[in-house]
């Protein structure tokens, strides 16, 4: 019950934020993705660039007009599956390809998706809801929101550029993401849950670079670092892995734009060939000899020893060391609580 309270609580405040921004970044939500942003520009006889947002935060009505009209909704490269599960690497060496940009972790699938399905389907279902039945007045206002902010972020990005979104930690949201664009690529990484919840432990228990990172965190809130051993921890990780990643793959099933499928395994085995499939499925042209340069700078080996090993971020890129990592009983909890997933995305180790 904390750890949901604590979700609805950090959902609550980021979806507020939200409405405050929408009612003044705009009341329409039929036709606000890039043509119609195009057409209100030019209604008011501005240019639909960027510009800088005004001092104080505060953004008015005609500035958000302009922002959002150098982000091609058609070059949005989504991420999404969970947390240590290769996406850094994956997200950087696609970001260091000519022509890609990487947003990493904008965290926006977690703003929508934490409040919207914690509700419960009954609330979901309600007309008197602010995200309630009636989703066709709301979800336009998504894709203005994150189009809005892109292009902020990134004022210098053309329209021809791709954007590739690194949001694994928010795949919670990625079905109402993937429905706001629906023309976007979508690419779901996944990983054996037993390898990204003993990932997760190493980071999370003392000394591990989570633990370090969040120290001072942690002793407000008084919180325990998870021992080597906890059930009870793998359990938490694992139904973590669950939600999110049911709820990508739920995303991926529907989308019917390119998309693609990958396993952190086949990416580990044969980085090169599964680039290449990674952007011939999604319709992307690369330049062989860069790809192939890009791949070999960021590979395993290239990574400098003292950035490896237990504890570091960079771990063991190991498939299969949960083994290793995961008592029998940490092992038999994960697989309990995935198994839904485990039986669809590995069937041969379930």
């Amino acid at each position: 019950m904390p750890v949901i309270t604590e979700h609805l609580s950090i959902a609550a405040r980021g979806i507020r934020v939200f409405l405050n921004l929408e009612a003044g970044i705009t009341r329409v939500a039929e036709g606000s993705g890039l043509q119609g942003q195009q057409r209100q520009a030019a209604q008011s006889g501005k240019s639909a660039q960027g510009r800088p947002q005004p001092a104080g935060g505060q953004v008015s009505r005609s500035s958000a007009k302009d922002v959002g009209g150098v982000v091609n909704p058609e070059n949005i490269i989504w991420i999404f599956g969970s947390g240590r599960s290769g996406s850094t690497w994956l997200s950087s060496m696609m970001g260091d390809i000519s022509g890609q940009t990487l947003w990493g972790e904008p965290w926006v699938g977690t703003l929508f998706g934490n409040f919207y399905y914690e509700q419960g389907e009954g609330r979901r279902n309600n007309p008197q809801f602010i995200l309630g039945s009636h989703k066709e007045s709301w979800i336009g206002s998504i894709r203005t929101f994150v189009l809005n902010a892109a292009a902020a972020t990134f004022p210098n990005l053309n329209k021809d550029d791709y954007l590739v979104i690194k949001e694994p930690n928010g795949s919670v949201g990625a079905p109402l993401l993937m429905e706001a664009f629906p023309e976007s690529r979508m690419i779901l990484l996944v990983r054996d849950p037993r390898d990204v919840v003993a990932s997760s432990l190493d980071a999370r228990s003392e000394g591990g670079w989570n633990f370090e990172r969040n120290k001072d965190r942690r002793q407000r809130d008084g919180k325990q670092p998870p021992k080597k051993g906890s059930v009870s921890f793998a359990e938490g990780r694992a139904r973590r892995y669950l939600r999110g990643m049911g709820n990508a793959k739920m995303a991926h099933d529907a989308h019917d734009g390119p998309k693609t499928l990958v396993r952190y395994e086949e990416l580990r085995a044969d980085t090169l060939g599964t680039m290449r499939r990674i952007y011939s499925t999604l319709g992307v042209t690369v330049n062989e000899e860069e790809l192939a340069r890009v791949v070999e700078e960021h590979s395993w080996e290239n990574i400098p020893q003292e950035e490896k090993g237990d504890g570091k971020f960079y771990r063991k890129a190991s498939p299969g060391s949960w083994r290793e990592d995961l008592t029998p009983e940490q092992a038999d909890m994960v697989e309990k609580v995935t198994a839904p997933l485990l039986k669809e995305l590995y069937p041969e180790k379930a």
